[in-house]
């Protein structure tokens, strides 16, 4: 331990000597081990941790599924018949939520709201901490409404009153008394939801088509998720023989809860490890070199400590303890970064499941300790077992003129790896940054520009009232100064789940005068208002625009299809027209076709799609779109006020311009995007500098020989040639490697791609060019520093 502890001491002496070596080796370390521990501990909090909930790992989403939608919102009728009849669940529950206005206050507020089926919290195995649960009772037809809230809520809006329980939850015009106040370690799996409130199964909505709920089921013990799955099929298949008209086609979804909830950011977050991984390994071989470099100079030293008595084994001690102390002030540095780079990706990164769990504990902490080793032995090893080869009396003479320029092949080595990884991560961050540039090509259809769009609150409760006022609210919003059109859309244009919490999916239709053996049609709904599509300038391909009507046995419903619909159902556009198709209970006749737009999500193609124009039938998430002739947002308070002054009980939210909202939807690609790029230009950054530091290093050797050819006559551009020829070999080769090695890694991200190759030659092509480009600018200055040696004075030395 004595002998350790000296080692360290000097260690620390002799770094203290070389302050710009010792700060460089440090910052490198720090970035490298930082950046490794931050992604370690999202990995952990997000992907390796259990869901808090007691034995979670028996929690399970259940949902029904449906042809070409493999997993869809679930009617509650089926939640109750599914937790009836299956014998592989506990329980099973589910919920829809809705953003409702909060009135008690002097302006309304807007809080998400979770109406939830019976045994809720049965499943989660989670009670109040104040108050009582929900009972069964709560949800019969007639029971009076009560309300449980977060803590999150009862913290802020009600500071955290001990008699809550005496509190109204103001919803509208409706006081719903708060029987409970859930524990500050429930994290629901929709981490917005601030207020639960039982579903009153009144007989509508039992009705078999209400496709409400999304729904979770606790798992009896022993039971696989597989066995559950089997064993909801036939449940599911004789409730088909018995509602063979509503439940033909339905099947059944069981996944582990925690998969459907992290699953969608897995390979992004894997990506990013591994990004930072690599960053590390480039980090630990530059470190090598410089310390290969190092331990050479030193080989006098190390040759008087052989000479004295000291044993080989104490030598490459003393390296690694070097070499550790280094790893030790990088990895606490680089918890430091950790710190700073783990509140920037809660910032950067507010989506992403779980990541308010997101800390710095001690599994992060056991995982840096395993760096400091790792890196030690990546980073001292060799130089260690090289300096304790040193021959006695090759050193104790002048160590200068033994050196010559075959024993720096390692080095070349170390920095051939270092290339090689960067044109890896180099090509992986071209794809994507190709693949976001194809997808900003793409046409949409339809003109995002200048929009403005933003909700007002309601429930499904209430909504009634509010539908007939919809088109009251859009004619006094036209009316504004500098808005052109208006319209109202269910989901937000450009986007599948734009967050209002209720998402309309594939359903099947029933066409008029078609052979009903052919193949059903089917078709995405997007309920809209007859100005919706001048407002988001969609062209008019046939026909006329839909109105709102009041449907009657013989007067349908009006509305319009997409070409993608027409073409595959009817051949042309202009066959569409007038012809009567059936969604469900309701009759629909098409008065027009409009063009295809990508209305669901940029980098999808449009699929058959029908846009009823009844806009009593949407959700209260309606979504109101605002197009105006200048900036959106400087139309906002305008917007406000109008809504405040016709609807004053009801909030405003959800405002944002439409091309952030659909930015928004690409954030995670965005962030894996700029993250990969960051850290390939640091590894390609990094790699250079090792270029520049071995052909510095080679030139600091080659100093007597250079001189002597110069005074014999060499040209100085043969010189610079010579070095530059020799960086550049090695470059190219490894260029050759990685170029090799990015194609496999491209085949792991091809999913992340859109409209691009993994083997893109244009991208690939590009990295390589870089790469050799800055080599090239970083191994100039040594050769041209070698070139410049006066003859005279490497004489003089001799």
């Amino acid at each position: 331990m004595e002998a350790w502890i000296s080692n360290v001491r000097y260690a620390i002496r002799v770094l203290l000597r070389t302050p710009g070596f010792t700060f460089i080796v440090v910052l490198t370390l720090a970035l490298g081990i930082g950046a490794n521990s931050v992604v370690f501990s999202a990995m952990d909090a997000i992907l390796w941790q259990p869901l808090g909930f007691p034995d979670a790992d028996r929690l399970v989403s259940v949902n029904q599924s449906i042809p070409n939608a493999p997993v869809s919102n679930t009617a509650p009728v089926r939640i109750e018949e599914w937790n009836e009849q299956s014998t592989a669940f506990a329980a099973i529950t589910g919920y829809y939520r809705q953003d409702v206005s909060e009135t008690s206050g002097d302006l309304p507020e807007k809080y998400r709201l979770a109406n939830v089926a019976p045994r809720f919290l049965e499943v989660w195995r989670t009670e109040p901490m104040i108050g009582r649960s929900f009972t069964a009772a709560d949800s019969q037809a007639g029971a009076a409404p009560v309300a449980i809230v977060t803590h999150r809520y009862w913290t802020t809006k009600l500071e955290s009153d001990p008699n809550v329980l005496e509190r109204t939850v103001r919803i509208g015009q409706q006081a719903i008394p708060i029987v409970g106040v859930m524990p500050e370690s429930f994290r629901f799996p929709d981490r917005d939801v601030d207020l639960f409130t039982p579903t009153i199964y009144a007989p509508f909505v039992l009705e078999r088509q209400n496709l409400w709920y999304r729904g979770f089921g606790r798992l009896e013990p022993g039971v696989s998720v597989e066995q559950a799955r089997a064993d909801l099929e036939v449940v599911q298949r004789r409730i088909s023989e018995q509602y063979p008209d509503t439940d033909r086609d339905v099947g059944v979804y069981v996944a582990a809860l925690k998969e459907t909830t992290v699953g969608g950011v897995r390979g992004s977050l894997w990506l990013l490890f591994g990004a930072v991984s690599v960053l590390l390994l480039i980090a630990s071989t530059n470190i090598a070199a410089l310390l290969l470099a190092r331990a050479a100079k030193r080989n006098q030293e190390v040759s008087v400590r052989l000479s004295l008595g000291a044993q080989p084994k104490l030598i490459r001690s003393m390296i690694l303890v070097e070499t550790a102390v280094l790893a030790a002030a990088g990895a606490l540095l680089g918890l430091v970064v950790a710190v700073g780079a783990s509140a920037a990706l809660r910032r950067l990164a507010p989506d992403f499941p779980r990541i308010e769990e997101l800390s710095l504990d001690a599994g992060v902490l056991l995982y840096t300790l395993a760096a400091i080793v790792v890196v030690t032995l990546a980073c001292g090893l060799v130089p260690a077992i090289r300096a304790a080869r040193v021959g006695l009396s090759g050193a104790l003479s002048d160590a200068r003129r033994s050196q010559v320029s075959s024993r720096h092949s390692l080095q070349w080595l170390f920095v051939g790896i270092q290339v090689a990884l960067s044109v890896v991560l180099l090509a992986g961050a071209g794809l994507l940054i190709r693949s976001f540039q194809e997808l900003s090509r793409v046409d949409p259809g339809f003109d995002a520009s200048r929009v403005l769009t933003f909700r007002i609150g309601g429930t499904f409760v209430d909504f009634n009232e509010l539908a007939p006022k919809v088109e009251v609210i859009l004619n006094e919003l036209s009316s504004l100064p500098g808005v052109e059109a208006t319209a109202v859309s269910s989901p937000v244009p450009g986007m599948l789940d734009d967050g209002s919490g209720f998402q309309f999916g594939i359903v099947e239709l029933r066409i008029d005068g078609r052979d009903d053996t052919q193949e059903p049609a089917r078709a995405q709904i997007r309920v809209v208002s007859p100005s919706y599509f001048g407002t988001m300038r969609i062209p008019l391909l046939a026909g006329e625009l839909c109105r709102v009507v009041t449907p009657t046995p013989d007067t349908p419903v009006e509305g319009m299809v997409n070409a993608a619909f027409a073409t595959r159902y009817f051949g042309s556009a202009s066959s569409a027209v007038g012809a009567i198709v059936r969604p469900q209970n309701v009759s629909l006749r098409i008065t027009g076709v409009v063009a295809n737009a990508r209305e669901f999500a940029l980098d999808q193609q449009a699929v058959p799609s029908y846009y009823p124009c009844r806009v009593a039938y949407a959700t209260p998430a309606l979504a109101f779109l605002v197009r105006v002739r200048g900036d959106p947002n400087g139309i906002v308070n305008a917007v406000r006020a109008k809504v405040k002054e016709l609807q004053p009980l009801r909030a405003v939210y959800d405002v944002a311009t439409l091309p952030e909202r659909i930015g928004n939807e690409y954030a995670e690609d965005r962030l894996r995007t700029s993250a990969l790029a960051l850290f390939a230009g640091t590894a390609l950054a990094l790699a250079c500098l090792g270029v520049y530091g071995t052909l510095s290093y080679v030139v600091s050797l080659r100093r007597r020989e250079v001189g002597l050819r110069v005074a014999l006559g060499a040209q100085q551009r043969n010189i610079v040639a010579q070095f530059l020829a020799k960086a550049l070999r090695v470059v190219a080769v490894a260029c050759v490697i990685g170029i090799g090695a990015a194609l496999v890694f491209a085949r792991f991200i091809s999913g992340m791609l859109f409209e691009t190759s993994p083997g893109d030659p244009v991208t690939l092509g590009g990295v390589v060019v870089l790469v050799v480009a800055v080599a090239a600018l970083a191994a100039l200055l040594p050769a041209w520093r070698a070139a410049r040696v006066e003859p005279m004075r490497v004489l003089r030395e001799e």
